[in-house]
């Protein structure tokens, strides 16, 4: 690439990547971006996203504001920061030789619950692809466990995608509906009856018949504790099914 077609690297990647040092302006001895990034995971965790601020931060940490700047310029450089710490590294144990549908779902299994632990996760805007260290890591990973199929450059990226907006979406519907329950006095089950019986008094089988043979047949209403568990392996099942399909195709192509 050119230098003319190089684009500039923000500051906080750079200090993620360990390809710049912070500034050193200022007496900022105990104070580090690893530090921000552990205070502001701890606030998310305890409290919420939204109790996540510069100042409250700094303040966790002993710190005027100010000081924050030395490493991070603005909220989104916090959060940026806060995300590559939630993620952490991928810890997969099915190598190379492992089957490529034994490892994408271990990646999908190993981020729920990476998503599961820090939930807020979910709530930071995604404005473009990962460029931290640890989203690109689970990124490559993902990858990887392609690597070995004859799929496309390009349909290994969308597999990917694919699995990732899956594994975000079921855990964000169901940290929701646990949420709500929660905040209702109810417990899941309680939840589900309840929704059944109001959905009930709505719908007719003239003008709703799906959903009215989902409540005879007890569908709606038959959530239990492992009901979230039940509908993820329901789902990651259908989608590498999906991918396995292609996978297939390709292979066959191949051979003729």
């Amino acid at each position: 690439m050119s230098t003319a077609d190089e684009v500039e690297v923000p500051r906080v990647l750079r200090l993620l990547w360990g390809l710049e040092k912070p500034s050193r302006r200022g007496p900022k001895p105990g104070l580090s971006l690893d530090a921000i990034a552990d205070a502001a995971v701890r606030l998310a965790d305890a409290e919420g996203l939204a109790a996540v601020s510069m100042s409250r931060v700094a303040g966790e940490l002993g710190f005027s504001t100010m000081s924050l700047y030395r490493y991070v310029d603005s909220k989104d450089d916090l959060l940026l920061v806060m995300a590559n710490a939630g993620y952490g590294r991928p810890e997969l144990h099915h190598g190379p030789r492992a089957a490529w549908r034994t490892r994408l779902e271990e990646w999908a299994r190993a981020m729920r619950a990476g998503l599961q632990a820090h939930p807020w996760l979910l709530e930071i805007p995604v404005s473009e692809p990962p460029l931290a260290p640890n989203p690109l890591a689970w990124m490559e990973a993902g990858l990887q466990a392609l690597s070995a199929t004859p799929l496309r450059e390009q349909e290994k990226l969308s597999a990917m995608l694919l699995t990732d907006t899956f594994v975000r979406g079921q855990t964000q519907l169901a940290l929701q509906v646990d949420a709500a329950a929660r905040r209702s006095g109810s417990t899941p089950q309680e939840a589900d009856a309840r929704y059944a019986r109001v959905l009930g008094q709505l719908v007719t089988p003239d003008t709703h018949p799906g959903l009215v043979g989902a409540l005879s047949s007890g569908s709606l209403e038959d959530g239990g504790d492992d009901f979230a568990d039940t509908e993820f392996a329901f789902g990651l099942k259908v989608v590498m099914d999906g991918i396995a399909g292609l996978v297939e195709a390709r292979a066959r192509r191949a051979g003729t």
